[in-house]
């Protein structure tokens, strides 16, 4: 049974949105701009993203999340979402899954984060039912002991946005970019992160999760799928500056420079 459904009651209206391989920084201002300017409940699936990116929470600190020096000299681009949650690198093998709602779509979600992590974890459980040993541990989605989904959102006073970056595949030394975060789930037990997360291509098909991840919405909401120009001429006409943005390499210098941190301009 579903606890955040009633079946007599009609399903709410959501606008499904695939994409495929658009910038993680377009998708970020694309989510935000419908957060905050859209009165609609939103979906946007983007299947992969153009170029590997690193993404930090809306609060994240540069040199307390990344290798600063390898970003620099690799020259890999650096984001702040305007969401919180951990940092992540992205990439073509990534799946992104976001769901936008005002705060009374799905009955008996309280727009606090607690909640709509609840409800995700239900609706995820339905994409995964067979599949591997799904559970949601503190905020991540995991097989087992081993993390593949991060989430992260941002609650408005009337709407709300969870999303979450899938990691279908990855390549193995763009993890080196990463930094063991000081503040890490328990179950992670300092593991580094080749031991501490798992590819979902080891579990499914990217067709077979984004159909049912789909099909999982439809068990909340009656499904529209408009096309993305569509959306942008509806859109687009409302003034609005999203707060996603590109770091600098010249923030990314400072901030190494502050605390001790070589950047490769110095060691040129």
């Amino acid at each position: 049974m579903n606890p955040f459904r009633n079946p007599n009651a009609q399903l709410p209206l959501m606008n499904l949105v695939r994409l495929k391989g658009v910038p993680i920084l377009e998708q970020l201002h694309l989510e935000e701009r419908l957060l905050r300017t859209s009165s609609d409940n939103w979906c946007i699936i983007n299947d992969g993203t153009d170029q590997p990116t690193i993404v930090m929470g809306v609060s994240g600190k540069p040199t307390q999340l990344i290798e600063v020096h390898s970003v620099l000299q690799d020259k890999v681009p650096v984001i702040k979402r305007f969401t919180g949650g951990g940092t992540v690198i992205v990439d073509n093998g990534t799946i992104f899954a976001s769901f936008i709602c005002n705060k009374e779509a799905v009955p008996g979600v309280q727009p606090y984060p607690q909640p709509i992590m609840s409800w995700s974890n239900i609706l995820y459980k339905n994409v995964f039912q067979g599949i591997g040993d799904f559970a949601l541990r503190e905020n991540d989605y995991v097989f087992g002991n081993h993390k593949f989904g991060g989430n992260a959102q941002s609650i408005t006073k009337n709407r709300w946005i969870h999303h979450t970056s899938f990691l279908w595949d990855f390549e193995t030394p763009n993890m080196a970019y990463l930094k063991l975060p000081k503040r890490a789930p328990d179950y992670r037990q300092a593991r580094g992160h080749l031991e501490f997360i798992c590819r979902l291509k080891d579990y499914m098909s990217r067709t077979a999760f984004i159909d049912k991840t789909i099909d999982a919405a439809r068990s909340y909401f009656s499904v529209r799928l408009p096309e993305l120009e569509e959306i942008q001429r509806d859109t687009l006409s409302i003034k609005f500056t999203p707060a996603s943005r590109l770091v600098t390499c010249e923030e990314l210098e400072k901030e190494a420079a502050i605390v001790g941190v070589t950047s490769t301009k110095q060691t040129r």
